[in-house]
């Protein structure tokens, strides 16, 4: 297994067990679908880049229709089975291990398309791209992008992003990507950044404490580098966080 491999799979295995694998909250997620309008009976709804499934469930129950969870990591996707068991919702979750940039389902057979945290794997404009071609007619998407809040970016948030997620950039530049796929912006919504401590980076911090003594290196280094993302955000979380784009196909 080549480094990069290793590493992600410590990523995966210091993110199991945990609600979320990244900022949300659901409460903000109820306040996100208050601005959508109704969607049709029996929404088609997929959630993309599902991770452990705390979306996908909230959608199951909110909706009571099927949902199409799709993630990468099968011990993501078999944690998530599980959650939807403990909650009698296994009838309402299909889990689906794939590139989430390569779905070959049908055109024009998503509702509503959520995905929290996950279109960067693929670039914010690379995700639209791929995804817009399978939203129904006037569907609904809620794709969650890490954005700058500012033009004036400080130079050590610019350079650990430039770094760590190159394509990066501000809420205006990514209305213009949505344009340019052929989705309208309907309503650009940012993460409180309390959610991102009680919600991902306090739970984070205690499961990284569990593996301090940990002899694995690459376990190591994952911790390191999710130590100093922490820092980054404690001193300059109001200049970027998540921004969650509702738009329109």
């Amino acid at each position: 297994m080549e480094e990069h491999d290793k590493y992600i799979q410590a990523l995966i295995e210091l993110h199991l067990g945990l609600e979320r694998q990244g900022p949300g909250d659901t409460n903000f997620s109820n306040h996100i679908l208050s601005k959508i309008k109704p969607l049709p009976a029996n929404p088609r709804i997929a959630d993309i880049g599902c991770g452990t499934g705390v979306g996908t469930l909230f959608l199951a129950d909110k909706f009571k229709s099927k949902i199409r969870a799709v993630d990468f990591s099968r011990a993501f996707l078999d944690e998530l089975i599980n959650r939807a068991k403990q909650r009698g919702l296994e009838d309402l979750v299909e889990a689906i291990e794939c590139d989430m940039g390569s779905l070959d389902w049908k055109p024009e057979s998503i509702d509503l398309l959520w995905s929290e945290g996950a279109a960067y794997n693929l670039t914010f404009k690379g995700a639209l791209d791929a995804w817009r071609p399978l939203m129904a007619s006037n569907g609904i998407a809620v794709i969650s992008e890490l954005s700058y809040f500012t033009s004036e970016v400080p130079e050590p948030v610019r350079a650990y992003w430039q770094n760590a997620y190159p394509a990066i950039t501000t809420e205006l530049e990514n209305s213009k990507h949505a344009n340019s796929s052929g989705f309208k912006i309907l309503g650009i919504h940012r993460l409180p950044s309390k959610a991102w401590w009680e919600n991902y980076y306090d739970p984070l911090r205690e499961k990284m404490n569990s593996f301090k003594h940990s002899k694995d290196t690459i376990m190591q280094s994952v911790i390191k580098d999710t130590e100093k993302e922490m820092r980054l955000f404690e001193r300059h979380g109001d200049q970027y966080g998540y921004s969650y784009y509702i738009m329109e196909a």
